[in-house]
């Protein structure tokens, strides 16, 4: 019963009002460790099967739609098979961020938006991943009019260091006219 209710208030919390009083004081009641003039946004989550394994500092901002994980393990509750999350004083958690199990957050550090943190982070470090870069060219868009299948067979690889890395691919007319990469408009597509 003590689970399920903890469980419950998981749930309230992600949607109730109040960052700095409420939903600290009901993580708190779960069984989380939160320090004093903490802010937890909407939507957090904080493990639902072990938030005893969780500790934050205080002074601290948690960003919208974060997680913070303990377990990594499928069904029932196991008691003390987790890995315990310490967040320091002074942190700052940017929004949809993950936090793993086993991972210390030094204090004062500031971890960038949609961050996934796998490993210990030093005190007052800037941290997070590099910034988004093109992976492929989607020549065949990843739509309802498209199947799944032509999407994937349409891919082409994204060649890093080209003069068009940042561009959109060249068609054969760009490159036999020598012109530069750019976007197509409308009209330029329904002409081939």
């Amino acid at each position: 019963m003590k689970h399920l209710m903890a469980r419950f208030l998981n749930r309230v919390a992600l949607i109730a009002p109040g960052g700095y009083r409420l939903r600290p004081m009901i993580h708190r009641w779960r069984g989380a460790k939160i320090g004093a003039n903490t802010w937890i946004s909407q939507f957090v989550f904080i493990d639902e099967l072990h938030p005893e394994g969780i500790e934050i500092g205080k002074n601290c901002t948690i960003g919208i739609r974060s997680s913070i994980i303990t377990h990594l393990y499928w069904g029932p509750r196991r008691q003390g098979d987790y890995g315990p999350v310490v967040i320091e004083d002074d942190v700052y958690l940017g929004p949809h961020c993950v936090v793993l199990p086993n991972v210390r957050i030094g204090k004062g550090a500031v971890i960038r938006a949609g961050t996934v943190v796998a490993s210990n982070v030093p005190p007052q470090a800037f941290w997070g991943t590099q910034p988004a870069r093109p992976l492929g060219w989607a020549t065949v868009p990843l739509a309802s009019s498209h199947t799944y299948e032509g999407f994937v067979k349409g891919l082409r690889p994204f060649r890093p260091g080209s003069q068009n890395a940042t561009a959109t691919p060249r068609t054969k007319k760009d490159a036999e006219s020598g012109s530069k990469p750019g976007p197509k408009l409308e009209t330029e597509s329904a002409q081939h």
